[in-house]
């Protein structure tokens, strides 16, 4: 799921696969432009090497924040193709460490 203070979209198993086969900046447009405000991967990062930073600083610009490696979706969706949850992001205090490190909370209705 996709989820912020701009409101709650989910997006179905087609979509999340177009983002692995390599159409990522396509996908990363479409989700700025359906205002979400923040984009949960469980991987590092939505592009490698130049464009990884670029493409961070492209959505921060558009007030869209990529959070990377979050572990465990699967144990969320709990076999699942899609479920709404709200998403909390908290800032963690660690020096030495790339990026913003954060603690990540999944809010669902069960």
């Amino acid at each position: 799921c996709v989820n912020g203070h701009k409101g709650v979209k989910l997006f179905d198993l087609k979509e999340i696969l177009w983002l692995k086969r390599g159409h990522r900046q396509e996908l990363i447009d479409e989700l700025l432009k359906r205002n979400v405000s923040m984009i949960g991967v469980d991987f590092a990062g939505v592009r490698r090497g130049l464009e990884h930073t670029l493409t961070d600083q492209y959505c921060a610009d558009h007030g869209v924040f990529i959070v990377e490696n979050i572990c465990n979706l699967g144990l969320l969706l709990k076999n699942e193709k899609a479920k709404k949850c709200i998403i909390h992001t908290y800032p963690v205090n660690f020096t030495g460490w790339s990026g913003l490190p954060c603690r990540v909370v999944a809010e669902t209705d069960e």
